[in-house]
């Protein structure tokens, strides 16, 4: 059967198409012809930037789900999870499943969460009343996912490192707070929408309730060497150092206030150091092979980076045209009586439309903007945007399509309506923090 083009195939032609137009009338046909070139190859160096950031990264982040740490969260998080999902069996794989999604997200492995995500929906439509149909675990499921419940937004960070923004990681915790906000209302939306005389879910038999897939139960690889007792007292006494460190820098440059802007940012920037070398021991300890297991996980970044790259080309291309032609400040003028109510740049509302409908298309509008400009008020809100909201319609195509729904129910409103939270949660943020 043939499948319909997606809104980012119409949303990318009109703005081209919009750009000549207005060209036409604004007589800046050159300046849209030479933004056409300009942001093509911003688009590639860009992307370009990209690859030792991301090889970094995600080769860090394979030593720490090597050394278990995935496992570790699972089991943090489990009496939670009992609470959200009562209908589902607590020793079920959909249980499992649904933990290592959400853990796999917490921590920027997008890559891994997408399979267990799918995972999920496969073991809770076992559960479900009716085939074809969301259960409400699974719209409430589907609505956690896509809030992007995000603890790390390191796509993000590395995108402005590579801009040259002087701070990368501030947005840590303007990220970390909209993202809260978002989930929040998912699960309210959620929850307050399945109250609408679905049948009793059907509890999986006994026999399935036990899996081979459970954190608590997966054995250990076989080939981890942890240290022996030298290696890690050294370990503890670099941490000691480490924590003397702080001391001193407190001491001979003590901060005006505890929650002043500087030193809130100074935390930013001591974060990402901070996390690289707690992964690093903490794979050391469990007796990951830190180097050799890095170095395997870095290829997957710099396969990443090139496969955007055509995404990145595209998305610039398209806003770099438009800018130029003066469509962006006629639509500026039009929105600017309803953002300016609450501080929110004109400029920002493309972003916040393509989060929900493309990854690729919002992380390029994000990059174009970053690289205009990393250090500005926009720059920073929309970043925090990309870090705390997800593409709710390629998660509900998938994961859905997956199981073969036909009928998202509340899926689809809350998950929206998260989204909506998780905009104006950013805005809101950005401006206190900013």
């Amino acid at each position: 059967m043939k499948q319909k083009p997606s809104a980012i195939n119409s949303i990318w032609l009109a703005m081209v198409v919009l750009a000549t137009l207005t060209a036409a009338y604004t007589g800046r046909m050159d300046e849209v012809t030479k933004a056409s070139f300009d942001s093509a190859k911003a688009g590639v160096m860009l992307a370009i930037g990209l690859i030792g950031p991301m090889a970094l990264w995600l080769g860090i982040m394979k030593v720490a789900e090597a050394g278990g740490l995935m496992r570790v969260i699972a089991r943090a998080v489990r009496p939670l999870m009992i609470r959200l999902f009562p209908d589902v069996p607590a020793e079920h794989p959909a249980m499992s499943a649904m933990i290592m999604n959400m853990a796999a997200n917490a921590l920027g492995l997008g890559n891994a969460a997408t399979p267990m995500g799918i995972k999920a929906m496969q073991e809770l439509e076992k559960l479900a009343p009716e085939k074809g149909t969301a259960s409400n675990d699974m719209c409430l499921f589907l609505a956690i996912n896509t809030s992007s419940v995000t603890l790390l937004p390191l796509g993000v960070i590395t995108v402005r490192a590579a801009a040259g923004a002087t701070s990368p990681a501030a947005i840590l915790v303007p990220t970390l707070a909209a993202t809260l906000c978002s989930t929040c209302v998912a699960i309210i939306v959620a929850k307050t929408l399945a109250n609408r005389g679905q049948a009793p879910v059907i509890k999986a038999p006994i026999q399935d309730q036990s899996s081979p897939e459970e954190p608590e139960e997966t054995a250990p690889p076989e080939d981890l060497y942890p240290p022996g007792p030298l290696g890690r007292g050294i370990i503890w006494l670099l941490i000691a150092a480490f924590i003397g460190g702080i001391g001193y820098q407190a001491i001979q440059n003590p901060p005006p206030s505890l929650f002043s802007s500087a030193s809130l940012n100074g935390l930013s920037s001591w974060l990402i150091p901070i996390l690289i070398s707690g992964l690093l021991i903490y794979g050391y300890l469990r007796g990951v092979k830190v180097y050799e297991v890095l170095t395997e996980g870095a290829k997957d970044g710099f396969s990443t980076a090139v496969r955007i790259i055509p995404f990145m080309v595209a998305i610039f291309v398209a806003v770099g045209m438009f800018r130029a032609s003066g469509a962006m400040d006629i639509l500026i003028r039009v929105f600017t009586p309803l953002t300016s109510l609450i501080n929110m740049p004109a400029e920002s509302l493309a972003m916040a439309l393509m989060r929900p409908l493309s990854g690729s298309g919002a992380f390029g509008i994000m990059g174009e903007i970053v690289s205009q400009d990393p250090d500005s008020f926009l720059s920073f809100l929309v970043s925090t945007m990309q870090g705390s909201t997800e593409t709710t319609f390629y998660v509900l195509a998938v994961y859905f399509g997956s199981v073969g729904i036909k009928r998202s129910r509340h899926a689809l409103p809350a998950a929206l309506c998260a989204d909506a939270a998780g905009v104006l949660a950013a805005v809101a943020v950005c401006n206190l923090w900013f």
